[in-house]
């Protein structure tokens, strides 16, 4: 017998969770449920506080930097928008294995479900969430074209990207508890240095930071954002979404090969 290696352990996982696809659906829904059990509204009162949300920075950011609130409110609306689901999705993506304790102890599934589930709950809620957009565009009159089909393309390679990010913070936090701490951290910093309640605008015409092109989040709510604006997304965001996924994908697969085993004994 051939010696398996940490790549076909961690692809033999990934393709196992994916056959039973229809389990962490299942589990994401029903978390889904129980947060808003009781609640006539349900999720619904996320979207009502992320509205509030948005209204509120958009007038005080448009006003404070004399943007045009016609195509400023639409913008920011996007790009808070995806950054609540890509910030969420990395958070709690980070402890997905921790959450799911009790059953990883008593039930052996791949390890992928449990990304997954975080991934997929997360997406409902971005569901709820995206109707602000078009009403946002309706009140102020900005109009969607042909384009916003392409975000679906872009929300598609955001969420390749989300899933070998979760994997690999998923077992170094299990491992490393401090860790996820440091996660929150870090997304709060790169929420300030990318342009999300900002806009590029802002910069004088001649100035391009390099934080900006090699920023990952910066791409991934371009791929998405800008299509929904009317705007077809620059190719190099294009590439460096989908060159990104590749490699860490591979990264992915090697580190839960590596340390599928001892997933259990950390917890």
């Amino acid at each position: 017998m051939f010696k398996k290696t940490p790549f076909y352990i961690g692809l033999q996982d990934i393709v196992e969770a994916l056959h039973g696809y229809w389990l962490p659906c299942m589990l994401a829904w029903q978390d889904i449920s129980i947060r808003y059990k009781r609640s006539r509204l349900g999720q619904f009162w996320l979207t009502i506080n992320t509205l509030i949300y948005i209204s509120t920075l958009g007038i005080i950011f448009g006003s404070l930097f004399r943007f045009n609130l016609l195509e400023y409110l639409p913008n920011i609306s996007a790009s808070v928008l995806m950054w609540n689901f890509m910030n969420a999705s990395i958070t709690e993506g980070s402890m997905s294995f921790i959450s799911s304790e009790n059953i990883i102890l008593q039930v052996k599934l791949p390890f992928f479900t449990y990304i997954i589930r975080t991934l997929i709950r997360n997406f409902i809620a971005f569901c709820h969430n995206i109707v602000i957009f078009p009403f946002i565009c309706l009140c102020v009159g900005y109009k969607i074209n042909f384009y916003a089909f392409l975000s679906i393309f872009g929300l598609l390679i955001v969420f390749l990207n989300l899933s070998w990010i979760c994997i690999i913070a998923a077992v170094f936090c299990t491992r490393f508890r401090d860790l996820q701490q440091i996660i929150i951290s870090i997304m709060q910093i790169l929420f300030y240095v990318t342009p999300v309640v900002w806009s590029v605008k802002a910069f004088p015409p001649n100035f391009s930071p390099l934080m900006l092109t090699l920023n990952p989040f910066y791409n991934f709510i371009n791929v998405v954002k800008m299509p929904l604006l009317g705007y077809a997304p620059a190719a190099s965001e294009w590439m460096f979404c989908c060159g990104l996924a590749v490699v860490g994908w591979c990264a992915a697969l090697y580190t839960l090969g590596k340390y599928k085993r001892r997933i259990a004994y950390w917890l």
